[in-house]
């Protein structure tokens, strides 16, 4: 009998090991160190150091140029504005690509969701490249792709659509980047699905076996299909201060789904949401989206849980914000919206808004400009 028992313990255990989530820790740093230049080890054998030196060589002068062009002065703006005991979660709704803004803009933050229609991405592939052309290639591609994240504080739809295929996709690529820029570094990488319940399923090496076979598809018909399993569709980054073991852990959730109301409002997401309770929330080069109708869903998730937002003027209609009981105050200048696929009546409410507010400088760019080019930023909160 006792061996029985022994028998179905030990049994017991090993399906539990099996059912742990796979942790893709090892590929998480070969992308810090490769990718986003990020430690000091040596890189595998089969990758060229050469073709790695010039990219970083490059990466280097990016990195300068966002810390003193946008890091230093958005940090400086923001730390007397951030209200004291605000929410340590954030939720960054059309953020793909952009852990460092949310970093930027809540150095004090430990929990950060991003959602947009980009995948997170696979892994497993950087690691499988050749050792001259294909590695120096995806790394060109990839220094294109990120430009606009690391000059102009904004991961373009274009670029993303890029990055949806290849050796190096674009969320795990430029969040991890986004990281490397303020100097962190990774702990842990992990995979996820979001229950009907609203709860994580992490995936084990079983499931993401099981789903191999699987490819992620586009999410709006509008977007374009991935090149890699579904398994890879929805991350989790956890980080801290580089070289501290003490240093506090940060996650990061990157979810891949389409926002509008079909399919946000009750959906798994929409649970997900709900459970975190109070967050700091941002958005900004959104596409104008939180001003139509068919964006309701998320538009009311934020008034009716967020405490404090920054945003360009793709954030809440000023309408929709006062009805809540929140009040808006401008910085730099507006003068109409920077796309033409907008709702005018929005638009005009946002360019009153400007006029009748005193102008506040604004050091940086905070995702698009306006029609002339200007840069221009507003805090939507509480009524006082």
């Amino acid at each position: 009998m006792f061996l029985a028992i022994a028998f179905v313990l030990s049994a017991a255990a090993g399906v539990a090991q099996a059912d742990e989530p796979r942790d893709f820790i090892p590929e998480a740093k070969l992308f810090y160190r490769i990718v986003s230049c990020g430690g000091s080890e040596a890189p595998p054998a089969n990758l060229d150091p050469k073709v790695i030196e010039k990219h970083c060589t490059e990466m280097a002068k990016r990195y300068e140029y966002t810390q003193s062009h946008y890091i230093d002065p958005a940090r400086a703006f923001f730390a007397p504005l951030l209200p004291q005991n605000l929410p340590t979660t954030v939720v960054y709704p059309f953020g793909g690509g952009d852990l460092l803004s949310a970093l930027v803009t809540f150095p004090n933050a430990r929990d950060i969701t991003t959602i947009s229609l980009e995948h997170a991405g696979d892994p497993t592939r950087l690691g499988k490249l050749d050792k001259r052309t294909k590695l120096a290639q995806v790394l060109s591609d990839f220094r294109d792709a990120v430009n606009g994240l690391l000059e102009l504080h904004d991961s373009t739809s274009e670029n993303m659509r890029k990055l949806e295929s290849g050796g190096i996709p674009g969320q795990l690529s430029f969040h991890i980047t986004g990281m490397t820029a303020l100097g962190y570094e990774p702990v842990s990488l992990k995979y996820f699905q979001i229950n009907d319940d609203g709860t994580l399923h992490y995936l084990s090496q079983a499931d993401i076996d099981a789903l191999a076979p699987k490819k992620a598809k586009k999410i709006r018909f509008t977007w374009v299909d991935t090149d890699f399993s579904e398994a890879y569709n929805n991350m989790e980054l956890t980080f801290r201060k580089a070289g501290d073991p003490k240093a506090p852990l940060i996650v990061h959730r990157h979810i891949a789904w389409n926002l509008g109301d079909k399919a946000f409002k009750g959906s798994p997401l929409e649970k997900y949401l709900l459970a975190k309770g109070k967050v700091a929330a941002m958005t900004k080069a959104a596409s104008y989206l939180l001003w139509n109708w068919g964006f309701v869903g998320i538009r009311d998730y934020l008034l009716a849980n967020m405490v404090w937002m920054a945003s360009d003027s793709t954030g809440v209609p000023p309408r929709s914000a006062r009805k809540a009981g929140f009040v808006q105050k401008t910085y730099g200048t507006y003068k109409g919206a920077f796309l033409e696929e907008h709702n005018a009546d929005v638009d005009a409410e946002m360019i009153k808004m400007w006029e009748t507010q005193p102008r506040r400088r604004l050091p940086f760019r905070y995702g698009y400009p306006d029609s002339e080019k200007h840069v221009h930023l507003m805090i939507t909160e509480p009524k006082k």
